[in-house]
């Protein structure tokens, strides 16, 4: 094991054996005459040897002992030398807009009737996009006269009779079904059931054609008015329509 040293003693001894040395060195005899370099003590001379050997071993040890802490406080190159890549993500495209449509689905793909005979139910499907909310959207029905038929009728006549199926009651309840040969235009309807965006809502009808009406075949034109807009929602459906 080391023995450690004071480096202040060893530049004490150092300094002493100097100051020895220089006066060793000064005196001379009465003549004036140098002594000789042998005349220096040994003893000064091992002196003055073992303290800068003694020196030296004490910065020697002083700067391996500040090494290390030196290198540990020093970060290493790849610390700071390694670039930081910002993360980037993509923002997916805003959906594209979409509007109303309408289907009206029936048995066979038409309205085949009866006078006096049962009912043919059929049923109207709404599927809103994803742009507008109605409040008040209304499904209207018109039927040009057919051949014969005494003139223009409201409600669900002369001839014919329109239900609606009530979810809320269970039971079938009378619908507007205009007979004419003129169009209505749509600031003219009012009322209509609210459907938010991207809903969908199915409505049951079913139509019958009274004894003693008229026969012939003449289609049966659906429109979706938005009675707050006072304007078609979406396009008409032309559906077949004949009666025997």
């Amino acid at each position: 094991m080391p023995v450690s040293r004071d480096p202040r003693s060893a530049l004490s001894a150092a300094a002493v054996a100097a100051v020895l040395l220089a006066g060793a060195t000064g005196c001379g005899d009465k003549d004036g005459a140098a002594p000789a370099a042998a005349s220096v003590p040994a003893s000064v001379s091992a002196s003055v040897s073992a303290s800068a050997e003694v020196s030296a071993s004490v910065s020697a040890s002083v700067s391996d002992s500040a090494s290390p802490s030196a290198t540990a406080s020093s970060p290493g190159p790849s610390a700071s030398a390694t670039p930081t890549t910002p993360v980037t993500r993509a923002v997916p495209p805003p959906p594209a807009p979409t509007r109303l449509t309408a289907a009206v689905d029936t048995r066979g793909g038409r309205l085949a009737l009866v006078r006096g005979g049962a009912p043919q139910e059929f049923t109207v499907t709404l599927r809103n996009g994803n742009s507008v909310e109605y409040r008040h959207l209304l499904v209207v029905f018109q039927m040009e006269m057919l051949v014969g038929e005494a003139g223009a009728g409201t409600g669900s006549g002369p001839g014919f009779l329109l239900e609606r199926f009530d979810p809320a009651s269970g039971s079938w309840r009378p619908a507007d079904f205009r007979i004419a040969n003129d169009v209505k235009p749509p600031s003219q309807f009012s009322g209509g059931g609210p459907l938010a965006r991207e809903a969908v809502r199915t409505e049951r009808y079913r139509l019958r054609a009274t004894a003693g009406g008229p026969t012939g075949s003449s289609p049966v034109v659906v429109s979706f008015i938005d009675t707050d807009a006072d304007g078609q929602a979406a396009a008409h459906v032309v559906l077949g329509h004949s009666t025997r």
